[in-house]
């Protein structure tokens, strides 16, 4: 397999798939000339050109729209948002335009595009650029949710989303661009909707996702581990529509869950995955579901209190003890 950064794979994805099908093009803040904020579009306006390659105007909503009116009529847009607390400018784009246009046309107008940019915190943003918005997307009928945690994940979902016919929204993790990984060698895709089990366990499944997963409940394994807890760690990968049932045969086997979010805890991807346990799998349940997300607050831009407000170790091995009842 080969070693990529997590910036190389959706490059990658979106390289292959313009080659695929020439419907296909990016538009966004800084995509072309600077190869992108965050330089996942290096090289793209090189072998595509200006046509496909659209740098636009600092105005979400504005490119949002054209990027929605453009899938209307047969094209195929990736839309990047510098970072996916700008999407709030363009929300109504996104919830009442792309999310609602093929119900409310009878069916007559697909809307296939893909709005993608980094989300959650990064280092010392501040509140405003800090923020974990699946939930708020995946709240919203018509819309698709993807959140990868890994480089071959990106990479084969990013593709499916681009081929899909329904609009996506694809959070990718500003601090793991320049982390690498293994990816498939040649042509592949990942369903939409279907979760992998990243790590098998016995005692307690974690549910996690994106940055939640690689820099917290994975780094939380060797504590547990010396605490002699076999936790299994399953990934949805897409948030809506989630894999369920693979949460469910997991929650069957270990008796226990915690579920790991970055994001705000009320109404939070955790809260619906606790009602679906609870619905599907109470007979199973050993303890109550645990939640670990960041704190009730505005991000604090100072750095040890951005820290403490965050999901870590310590957090999650609190939680993983609660429902071992080792307190």
């Amino acid at each position: 397999m080969a070693i990529v950064s997590l910036r190389e794979a959706l490059n990658q994805a979106m390289d292959e798939e313009m080659a695929r099908d020439e419907r296909v093009f990016l538009m966004g803040e800084e995509v072309a000339q600077y190869n992108g904020a965050y330089k996942v579009s290096q090289g793209l306006l090189q072998k595509y050109g200006a046509k496909r390659i659209l740098d636009t105007p600092i105005a979400e909503a504005g490119f949002a729209g054209v990027g929605i009116g453009a899938a209307m009529v047969g094209l195929r847009p990736i839309v990047e948002f510098m970072t996916w607390n700008f999407s709030l400018v363009a929300y109504d784009q996104l919830v009442n335009n792309a999310a609602k246009m093929y119900s409310m046309s009878g069916g007559h107008f697909h809307v296939p595009i893909v709005f993608r940019g980094p989300g959650g915190a990064a280092h010392n943003l501040a509140a405003t650029h800090s923020q974990a918005l699946e939930s708020i997307y995946a709240h919203i009928a018509g819309l698709k949710v993807i959140a990868p945690s890994t480089q071959k994940d990106a990479k084969g979902l990013l593709k499916s989303a681009i081929r899909d016919e329904n609009p996506v929204i694809f959070i990718e993790s500003e601090v793991m661009y320049g982390e690498k990984g293994e990816i498939p060698e040649g042509e592949y895709t990942i369903p939409i909707g279907v979760g992998e089990v990243k790590k098998e366990g016995t005692d307690v499944t974690i549910v996690s996702w994106s940055k939640a997963l690689q820099h917290f409940v994975m780094k939380s394994v060797p504590e547990l581990e010396r605490l002699g807890i076999n936790a299994e760690i399953v990934d949805p990968r897409t948030i809506k529509p989630m894999d369920y049932d693979l949460i469910v045969d997991s929650v069957k086997k270990t008796n226990r869950l915690v579920v790991v979010e970055e994001s705000y805890p009320f109404a939070g991807v955790g809260a619906q995955i606790s009602h679906e346990i609870s619905r599907r799998a109470f007979d199973y349940l050993d303890a109550p579901v645990e939640r670990v997300t960041q704190e009730d607050v505005p991000l604090p831009y100072n750095s040890k209190l951005e820290k403490a407000s965050l999901p870590n170790v310590e957090k999650i091995v609190r939680a993983v003890r609660k429902v071992m009842y080792m307190d």
